[in-house]
């Protein structure tokens, strides 16, 4: 067996793309192109690696620091480093899920992304991470998703995160990929051909005894969990959010909100306006509308608008520590993570979610040395080159904000660190 899978010798893993080969070769074809396709052609996602490689790095040769900071804060939790789970749904590659990823977080001191489509309650991620932030769709009525939150906020969820890039795409040129509603005996049968393929994968799920494939955080008070595309068919057929309803959102939680999804400066300046704590420059992964550019792209125009005022964090392409640095140096407090981790997962299990957040950690590290910083607080866009026409500064207007959107600006809600999370909703 070790001719064949040799890192069951050697479990650890060199780089965030090597994670990725061995989740291909441990997971069937159809799971594994649901992690890998993005929307259409799948030219965002590609962008979203491929520009991270345009910023060319201006390293000096002595001068290195010593010892390094890493840490920081993201909406008032302390880090180990300023990188953090983004939440993705469905994380049943392997059994364990989120909870998995959890622990492996927590571990390494950072804070989880759980989805509302996650394989996994939020009772049981919140317990093996005690920072986890909750994301929710705007999906089914307004009673349910008081109800949700207030599940999550019980469960001990630090935060809100309401994701808004995922609305458009119906579509991928190479077609989307099947997913079983339940783990059960059909759907290994159904799955059989890849199963043979990949028998260390069949007998993982058989060993956790078929667990069901549902959406356990849009369970009603009532009634069992909807299945994946059960709670998709709610989503879908809920009038998409206006920035009034972001704002109920965010006024019914209370507490520290992010709105991730953000391309735009003019939805970013309306981030701002409806008291949002975060936001975070996202195109979903190039899953929304495709050919829509890179997350780092937009991000400095995006912090140079709005940095001052809430936080601004990527999501989108990081594979390496470096990634992190150029983010930093952009303007992002910090960033998320969510195919790389799930590379790791797929390669082995927590272990392997452990080894990428270790990965990003010493990568960030090299950086720091190399462009002779001794804290992540020093990186600047001095720190390498942007080529010219690198940036995109989508939805600018350059007009001035309306009396009341002003108004907001100039008098913040006070930052979520100093804010108690806890808060009952009538």
């Amino acid at each position: 067996m070790s001719k064949i899978w040799p890192w069951v010798k050697n479990p650890w893993f060199e780089t965030v793309l090597e994670a990725q080969r061995r989740s291909k070769a441990f997971l069937p074809p159809s799971v594994y192109a649901a992690l890998v396709a993005g929307s259409e052609r799948g030219r965002t996602p590609q962008d979203n690696l491929d520009a991270f490689a345009e910023l060319e790095f201006a390293p000096h040769v002595a001068g290195h620091q010593p010892e390094r900071e890493l840490s920081t804060t993201i909406l008032g939790i302390p880090v180990s480093m300023p990188v953090m789970i983004s939440p993705t749904g469905v994380q049943a590659i392997r059994p364990e899920g989120e909870v998995a990823v959890a622990r492996a977080a927590a571990n390494r001191g950072t804070i989880m992304g759980l989805s509302s489509f996650a394989s996994k309650p939020v009772e049981e991620v919140a317990a093996a991470n005690e920072n986890t932030f909750f994301q929710m769709y705007w999906t089914g009525t307004r009673d349910a998703m008081l109800q949700r939150m207030e599940r999550a906020r019980a469960a001990g969820a630090k935060a809100l995160i309401t994701t808004t890039d995922w609305s458009f795409s119906i579509g991928r040129d190479w077609g989307s990929p099947a997913i079983p509603e339940r783990m059960d005996f059909a759907a290994l049968y159904k799955m059989a051909p890849e199963g043979v393929l990949r028998p260390s994968w069949t007998l993982t799920w058989l060993k956790a005894g078929l667990p069901d494939l549902t959406a356990p955080n849009l369970k009603p008070p009532s009634g069992p969990a909807p299945t994946f595309f059960g709670a998709y068919g709610e989503w879908s057929q809920t009038p998409p959010p206006s920035w009034e309803d972001l704002e109920w959102l965010r006024e019914a939680w209370g507490g520290p909100f992010m709105v991730k999804g953000i391309t735009r400066i003019d939805d970013a300046k309306r981030a701002v306006d409806i008291g949002a704590d975060a936001i975070s420059v996202s195109n979903h992964g190039g899953n929304n509308l495709d050919t829509t550019p890179a997350a780092i792209r937009c991000l400095g125009p995006i912090a140079d608008a709005v940095g001052d005022q809430l936080e601004v964090l990527l999501d989108g392409g990081v594979r390496r520590g470096g990634d992190v640095a150029k983010a930093l140096a952009l303007g992002a407090r910090a960033v998320m993570i969510g195919r790389a981790y799930l590379w790791g997962l797929g390669a082995n299990g927590q272990t392997g979610v452990e080894n990428v957040l270790d990965l990003l950690r010493m990568g960030l590290d090299s950086a720091l040395i190399g462009l002779g910083h001794k804290s992540i607080s020093e990186l600047s866009r001095d720190d390498f080159h942007i080529p010219e026409g690198f940036e995109r500064v989508l939805g600018d207007t350059g007009e001035p904000a309306p009396d009341s959107a002003a108004e907001k600006r100039r008098t913040p809600r006070k930052p979520a660190a100093e804010r108690p999370v806890e808060k009952t909703i009538q």
